[in-house]
């Protein structure tokens, strides 16, 4: 790994052979510990920045190959270390090699632009069961980036403008010559003065110091539609952190959580819950009272039902969020059997065994409960 960089690995808290999963998973729990709005911590904003910033390379299996090999997720940063031509071509691209040695601009418009992009932040929602059936609503409150108040995000304070940059010309970068035994060679590196942006406001706004944005607690509203599941995320575009002197905002990728229910558990579409009946119940079929996600449901339980046994309630799911049809209940059948008998019962039982054992051999043991119930 190049000195100086740092261990996005280290970041999140996972191994470097951690599956992409793995990752998403870490970059949850980290972004949950590390968000200015939830820790106390005085570089909670920094280290959020950096658990961001881990995540986006480490997610994106190009960027994190080539940091796994160079240390960076910079193709031109990594230039130095290419073990053959291949890598070389696949990484920079033809356009960046000519960029390099014989002056061209392949690559300096898209760098440029790259530097002046605001980066997607994360945040998250917390919402019940419920309101992941019908949709809800939610208002995000979060720390960020925006567009500075005073210059409207340009960067220039009032009467100002903003030029290009006078050390790079507005490329962003900057070249040097160096001889070799095989010529002369030029080598390209991010403009210091403008940070590789091209631009340099004059004179720079004084709340902002010229690039456009400053740091303010903000809130959106964010739409969780119906039949959304836990994990999944929103993406609000332009509500990330915003872009050097007016450029493009990332956006905010919104995780949703989904509190569990006291009695109901998702499975996809369909929700599961447990019902007890009793031993004759389950003989002689019932219909027995339910939680469902919206108040009680009537469940029609069969003659003959065993134990585990699981019945479907139509429509009594979750909507699907694709073509707005709705998932099931199921119910999963305990048959209870009493601790606590009083004398009646003992003796109902006990009459309900010999009776059992009389008529064993012409009668299945349903038909023989059902005979002794009166069914």
């Amino acid at each position: 790994m190049a000195s100086g960089t740092k261990d996005y690995y280290e970041l999140l808290g996972v191994a470097r052979s951690a599956s992409a999963e793995e990752i998403k998973k870490a970059f949850r729990r980290r972004a949950r510990e590390t968000h200015p709005d939830a820790s106390d911590a005085h570089d909670a904003e920094e280290r959020f920045k950096e658990v961001n910033e881990a995540y986006e390379v480490l997610s994106d299996p190009q960027k994190r190959d080539l940091y796994d090999r160079f240390g960076t997720a910079d193709p031109r940063a990594a230039g130095g270390g290419f073990g053959d031509f291949g890598d070389i071509f696949n990484a920079a691209g033809v356009e960046d090699i000519f960029s390099m040695f014989f002056g061209g601009a392949g690559a300096t418009a898209s760098a440029r632009t790259a530097a002046r992009e605001g980066r997607d932040m994360a945040a998250q929602v917390t919402i019940t069961l419920l309101e992941a059936a019908d949709g809800v609503t939610k208002e995000v409150r979060y720390t960020r980036d925006a567009p500075c108040a005073a210059c409207g995000g340009q960067g220039a304070a009032p009467g100002g403008k903003v030029t290009a940059c006078p050390d790079c010309g507005g490329t962003g970068q900057v070249r040097a010559a160096r001889r070799t035994f095989l010529g002369t060679f030029e080598s390209v590196a991010p403009c210091i003065r403008c940070a590789a942006t091209g631009a340099v406001a004059d004179p720079p706004c004084p709340k902002c110091g010229g690039s456009g944005r400053e740091r303010r607690a903000e809130s959106v509203s964010v739409e969780v539609p119906a039949g959304i599941a836990d994990g999944m995320q929103i993406r609000v575009p332009g509500a990330g952190e915003a872009g050097l002197r007016g450029a493009r905002p990332g956006d905010l990728i919104v995780g949703v959580r989904v509190e569990p229910h006291e009695f109901l558990a998702r499975e996809g579409d369909d929700l599961h819950c447990r019902a007890e009946i009793s031993i004759a119940a389950a003989a002689l079929g019932e219909t027995v009272v339910v939680p469902g996600l919206r108040g009680d449901v009537d469940v029609d339980v069969p003659a003959g039902a065993q134990y585990g046994d699981a019945l479907r309630v139509r429509g009594q799911g979750m909507p699907r969020l694709r073509n707005g049809s709705t998932g099931d209940l199921v119910v999963h059948l305990a048959v209870a059997v009493p601790r606590k008998l009083s004398k009646r019962q003992r003796e109902l039982l006990r009459e309900l065994r010999e009776t059992l054992r009389s008529t064993a051999g012409d009668r299945t043991p349903l038909q023989r409960i059902r005979d002794w119930l009166g069914g």
